[in-house]
């Protein structure tokens, strides 16, 4: 059955004061609140039609109504304003970023932070899996006359690294040339096509030193590596603690819990290959743990490839209009910022 616009308007607003309020609302209350044009008495009988219909749901025999979760996904499928994020707090966005950021593991972890505190809820971060990634660089940096580092770059600004001892003989210039023989090889490769074969070959092509080669070998199979994790990063998670929905410890321990395992969050992400953001209320969320919650999560890109997911988890009673605007620009914007701070 289609709602009508009354029924849309008294939907609306019960959703929205809930939201706001956490508090289950009555008709005198629409009534009072909001200039609907119509009496507490119209305003009672249409909720009744809400909650048999299931958009609404009765706590209590006394009580007012809430929403159900189908009230939620109609309201964010159909009730719910474009969303915008204001140029203040974009501002205030770029300039968190300026203060904290300093390289590529800093970005997620001040992505995550940003999230929190503009949605006051849990953030989840996906970085890129390295083996989604393109081999850019090694390079060999030193750290003393008898040791450097070898580097790898990949095209998203992701690094991994090893320290080696410089074998004896070995000066400055032959690992550069080393390194460089190397990235003739590699460079542009994604890092999930670099396989064992194509390392042998280096080693008998490339580099003769075996202390050298074992050292990068060690530095390209970790960052190929298909049984490596995904990382996450999540923040806010004490701010759970702060709604009324999860101030039953009892009721959050096992959420709580589940935020402590990596790769479940990164199970929960989806990497989609789409800009629209993805919304899932209540039951519609699989994982047992958050079935109580909403997610909204968003692929980003970077130079047009999806590489991870930004998200927010809470209670289903959310911000979702200013969530969603929230998530909908770190999504656009997410990309340069890794880009200037990665390499």
């Amino acid at each position: 059955m289609l709602l009508d616009e009354r029924k849309r308007k008294i939907l609306q607003a019960i959703i929205d004061d809930y939201i706001s309020t956490a508090e289950p609302i009555g008709s005198r209350t629409i009534a009072r609140k909001y200039d609907l044009g119509i009496s507490p008495a119209t305003i009672r009988n249409e909720m009744s039609d809400l909650e048999v219909l299931g958009y609404l749901e009765q706590p209590h025999t006394s009580a007012g109504r809430i929403p159900s979760a189908k009230g939620y996904r109609f309201y964010v499928d159909c009730l719910l304003a474009p969303p915008t994020i204001s140029e203040q707090e974009i501002l205030l966005i770029d300039r968190w970023y300026e203060a904290k950021a300093r390289r590529i593991e800093g970005v997620f972890q001040e992505t995550a932070k940003i999230l929190s505190r503009m949605t006051r809820n849990v953030s989840l971060v996906l970085a890129p899996h390295m083996s989604q990634c393109v081999f850019k660089y090694m390079q060999f940096l030193p750290l003393d006359e008898r040791r450097a580092i070898v580097i790898i770059v990949t095209d998203t600004g992701f690094i991994d690294n090893k320290v080696i001892d410089i074998p004896e003989g070995t000066s400055l210039e032959d690992l550069q040339c080393i390194a460089e023989r190397i990235n003739n090889r590699l460079a542009g490769l994604p890092l999930d096509r670099i396989k064992l074969s194509l390392l042998r070959e280096i080693k008998q092509d490339v580099v003769t030193d075996s202390v050298i080669y074992k050292a990068a070998l060690e530095v390209l199979r970790g960052a190929v590596s298909v049984d490596r994790k995904d990382r996450v990063y999540t923040g806010g998670t004490t701010q759970l603690l702060e709604q009324p929905e999860f101030r039953d410890v009892d009721k959050v321990k096992g959420l709580l819990s589940m935020l402590e395992e990596e790769q479940l969050l990164s199970d929960i992400l989806h990497m989609q290959d789409s800009d629209h953001l993805l919304v899932t209320i209540g039951q519609e969320n699989k994982f047992t743990g958050i079935q109580d919650c909403s997610v909204i999560q968003a692929t980003y890109r970077i130079d047009g490839q999806v590489v991870g997911t930004v998200a927010v988890l809470g209670p289903t009673r959310m911000e979702y209009g200013k969530i969603i605007g929230v998530l909908g620009f770190m999504q656009r914007h997410l990309g340069d910022v890794l880009k200037k701070y990665g390499v």
